[in-house]
């Protein structure tokens, strides 16, 4: 049987829960155990696949397809996991499916209840995954915050788990603000006692407190958590700021969390190695270079629309012993004003990511001009590869009014336009080409150099494609497609073998990068900024 760790926040949502999980799974995973993650959102959409990254943040994708939230890539990033998208229960998933079973007649004639039709359905899809995972310890982060009225059948639900699975298989873990006035410099635990007491009248006792603050709490504080609490205390934490987040397990651990965790689990206590992690971690906090990047995007309001992509930037970053530098740029100012895209000339690399809708289109396409007739370090994603076509079929095939679809349906050369599985579909909700699909690369390319092969595994996010009646031209002119679809009905990947570095691709690499290996075309591209910098004549990898 899995043991289960439930994590829970309180006082506002965004205080580090999804950090907290991924640093117990880290805690766990070196100590040689065997882990997963479930992210439960109480929203009533049934996934993130529909809704605006201004309002939820990215929405990201998993190999099987699943549109899901952010979450589960900070788990995948931390714990080197490729998580299916059962790992994302969301409110929507579980009243649609008790209501489809309701009209065919399942429940007998009973009268279909929260309790116990919605909670049974919520533990049945929590344990359908430690059974399908065959993990040690799985781990359940409750979205949300104590005391939200969409989160109660949730934590209805793993409050009745401890009565079904046994104290010494389930563990709380609640993990709350602790604010610093600024006036008089204090630490006040008020609003994480009172998430505790709103999680207690729930029928929840945390068996482990977790508080968040600008600094390590001090003791006096620390026992009036334990007290207030009514838990030991060597049983309260401290998450407190750090340089990258990615300190947050070592900070935890040393605190003696790990050790707590596996005590009050009854699992054995193995020995923690952290060799490898402190190496990565060392390469972030100690760089040799700095490498600024100027992100032209439609969301640069909200830095978690990107937050796969800047880690991924991150992760190369370390691998080339460079700090990373993100300045988030809204891609409309350069529609308004053309002199603006000097700006860019202060940026080792220009990066363009993924988007959707005619907002900023036009400013990303002088973006992208800009840094090819530069020769400044390019990178695009997704829309970026679609935008890059735009351009260049612009302004090196002489197609002047050249087009995708998606933002002007009446254009006379659709050089991006809808893929045609897609022109009947009605519903928005995961019809997209989503998750992993294989590419081949062709050799002699700068994706070949990247990839070290002719075969890889990518996921995608998206509904239009180069129109295959412009491959000739756009090739004739100098553009390579180095990487398309093992049937050869889709471009996957462009370059500019001309440029220094001049490359974007459909897929989304970032998905995929983790600490200790960095997604190749991100490395590449960071890489590339550094070597341009660094006065050198061609990139080399």
């Amino acid at each position: 049987m899995a043991n289960f760790v439930f994590v829970t926040g309180g006082v506002l949502s965004s205080v580090g829960k999804g950090i907290t999980t991924s640093s117990i799974g880290k805690m766990l995973q070196t100590r040689g155990y065997k882990v997963t993650t479930i992210k439960i959102d109480p929203y009533v959409n049934v996934d993130a696949g529909t809704m605006n990254p201004y309002i939820h943040g990215e929405v990201y994708v998993t190999d099987d397809g699943g549109e899901t939230d952010l979450d589960l890539g900070g788990y995948e990033r931390f714990l080197n996991l490729n998580l299916p998208k059962v790992n994302n229960i969301t409110t929507g998933q579980i009243y649609q499916t008790i209501i489809s079973k309701e009209r065919r007649g399942d429940f007998l004639g009973k009268c279909v209840q929260i309790v116990p039709h919605i909670t049974n359905e919520i533990k049945r899809r929590i344990r359908l995954v430690a059974k399908q995972s065959k993990v040690d310890i799985v781990l359940v982060e409750c979205g949300g915050t104590v005391g939200d009225m969409e989160g109660l059948p949730f934590l209805e639900a793993i409050r009745q788990m401890r009565l079904e699975d046994g104290f010494a298989n389930t563990l709380y873990v609640h993990v709350a603000l602790v604010p610093i006035l600024d006036v008089t410099s204090e630490m006040k635990t008020k609003p994480l006692q009172h998430s505790v007491n709103e999680l207690r009248r729930i029928g929840i006792q945390p068996d482990i407190v977790v508080a968040r603050c600008r600094k390590m709490i001090d003791l006096e504080a620390l026992r009036k958590i334990a007290l207030f609490g009514t838990i030991p205390e060597n049983a309260v934490f401290c998450s407190y700021k750090v340089s990258t987040i990615y300190q947050v397990p070592l900070i935890l651990d040393e605190q003696g969390m790990g050790k707590y965790i596996c005590k009050r689990l009854g699992i054995p206590q193995k020995r923690p190695k952290w060799n490898e992690w402190k190496r990565f971690v060392s390469s972030v906090e100690n760089p040799h270079f700095e490498v600024k990047i100027g992100l032209v995007g439609k969301y640069a309001g909200l830095a978690d629309s990107y937050i796969s992509m800047n880690e991924a930037l991150r992760h190369g970053g370390a691998a080339c012993r460079a700090s990373i530098s993100i300045d988030y740029i809204k891609a409309e100012q350069f529609e308004r004003d053309m002199t603006k895209l000097k700006l860019l000339r202060n940026y080792d690399g220009i990066f363009i990511p993924y988007g959707f809708g005619p907002r900023g289109t036009e400013g990303k396409i002088k973006a992208i001009g800009f840094a090819r007739e530069n020769d400044l370090p390019f990178l695009g994603i997704c829309y970026g590869f679609q935008l890059a076509v735009v351009e260049f079929a612009r302004n090196k095939c002489g197609l002047e009014d050249a087009n995708s679809t998606e933002v002007n349906r009446e254009t006379t050369n659709p050089v991006i336009d809808l893929m045609p599985e897609q022109r009947g579909v009605k519903y928005k909700g995961a019809t997209m080409r989503l998750g992993a699909h294989k590419i081949r690369i062709k050799k002699d390319t700068l994706a070949y150099t990247l990839y070290k092969g002719e075969e890889i595994l990518e996921r995608h996010r998206h509904r239009w494609e180069v129109n295959q009646d412009y491959w000739n031209v756009l090739q004739k002119h100098g553009l390579i497609f180095s990487g398309e679809s093992p049937d050869g009905k889709r471009m996957e990947i462009l370059e500019l073998p001309d440029k220094f570095f001049f490359f974007a691709s459909q897929f989304h690499g970032e998905f995929k990068s983790r600490p200790s290996s960095p997604d190749p075309e991100y490395y590449g591209f960071v890489k590339a900024c550094l070597d341009k910098k660094q006065g050198k004549t061609k990139a080399e990898f």
